[in-house]
């Protein structure tokens, strides 16, 4: 029997991607947005179920669980995929930007593991997939929402592996770098106030870093192979870097204190320490 994965936002980037590697690879694939009907590519592959979930959306979480179940029988790994960056200064931001950035990166991925986990445990087996970022692990200026929620993500499912293994489920992070992706579009929430003069060098330094690093960064089929890997390797591993410049930062984090790793983000954007 072909096992199957239930991607969350799955109608672009990384989500899509991973969706058509598992589906390439003989697995069924729930693959989960927040407007199937706007979706014209995955719909068309074999063992595919393309079904509505938006991870703010109660309802909407557990009818596609269901669907999948209903449709394949089992649901075998769970990828937490969906998701934004919320940038700017915090105090330009108004509260229900910040409370959408924590709903939708770590609320959600709340909801949506607490629905699949009835299954998972009735089965004794499952695998959770929780898509974090090098915003996990470092931070960059003006991004206090973005690396809250990353960073939530990274102890949110450290711990939970833990109580995972009573019931014979593993958990996964996987911290993509710099990706090909719309992050810099839709997926991008900038807020600013330009009358705040004082966080305006930020702000042209961010942007400019970011024109950088995203024209250049991995293809998200790059992440769909790592996250392939975490879910068919069999290991324990429970974090898996996903693009060279993943392995460099993430290294570069782990060697330096904090003082000479923040001057160096610093002296990378122009910043005078």
């Amino acid at each position: 029997m072909s096992q199957t994965i239930l991607i969350t936002g799955a109608s672009s980037g990384i989500g899509k991607a991973t969706a058509k590697t598992f589906q390439e690879n003989g697995w069924n694939v729930v693959a989960t947005m927040r407007s199937p009907e706007k979706e014209s590519e995955l719909t068309q592959l074999e063992n595919v179920l393309v079904a509505r979930l938006d991870v703010t959306d109660s309802a909407s979480i557990v009818s596609a669980v269901e669907a999948g179940l209903a449709r394949f029988g089992k649901i075998d790994v769970l990828l937490n995929n969906a998701g934004y960056g919320a940038y700017g200064p915090l105090e330009a931001t108004p509260m229900e930007k910040i409370r959408r950035q924590f709903d939708t990166n770590v609320i959600g991925l709340y909801e949506v593991t607490k629905a699949v986990l009835p299954h998972f445990r009735s089965q004794k087996a499952g695998t959770i997939i929780n898509v974090s970022s090098i915003g996990g692990k470092m931070t960059f200026p003006l991004g206090s929402l973005y690396h809250g929620t990353k960073f939530a993500v990274e102890g949110l499912s450290e711990a939970l592996h833990f109580e995972m293994e009573s019931i014979g489920v593993k958990v996964k992070i996987i911290e993509p770098g710099a990706i090909r992706t719309d992050f810099g579009g839709r997926s991008f929430d900038y807020t600013n106030d330009e009358t705040l003069v004082e966080y305006q060098g930020l702000t042209q330094a961010l942007f400019s870093a970011m024109q950088d690093s995203y024209g250049g960064g991995s293809e998200p089929a790059l992440v769909a192979e790592v996250v392939y890997q975490a879910a068919t390797d069999g290991t324990a591993t429970l974090r898996y870097p996903a693009g060279p410049d993943a392995v460099q930062l993430i290294g570069n984090r782990k060697a330096a204190d904090d003082e000479t790793f923040i001057a160096g983000i610093k002296a990378q954007l122009g910043l005078s320490s």
